[in-house]
């Protein structure tokens, strides 16, 4: 089964689900929601399934669903600041004042 991103805004954060039956948890991206900023904090991939590519799909998955909800982007976790570097077609998620902090 493919991995399947998903938000769970009780926990603020997206989760990945992966495994045989696509029901594990796989990884996480936390997030504050605040007035129309989604800001990622942290991102962790399980052990058990390091190596996959998860992180980057999780990533994608997070950045695309802030896209469709038209949300700021302020990527304070390394993770996803880095993915966004590699993707230069998610850097006006952020907002340009904002992108020399972050690197970007």
């Amino acid at each position: 089964m493919e991995p399947q991103v998903t938000d769970r805004p009780e926990k603020s954060r997206y989760e990945i689900l992966a495994g045989d039956d696509g029901t594990e948890t796989a990884g996480f991206a936390e997030y504050h929601l605040s007035e129309g900023e989604i800001a990622f904090i942290h991102t962790e991939i399980d052990s058990l399934f390091a190596g996959q590519g998860l992180g980057g799909l999780l990533a994608q998955g997070a950045l695309d669903d802030a896209r469709n909800r038209g949300l700021r982007v302020l990527p304070y976790c390394p993770f996803v600041r880095g993915w966004i570097g590699k993707h230069p077609e998610y850097t006006d998620l952020v907002p340009e004042s904002r992108r020399a902090r972050f690197g970007l």
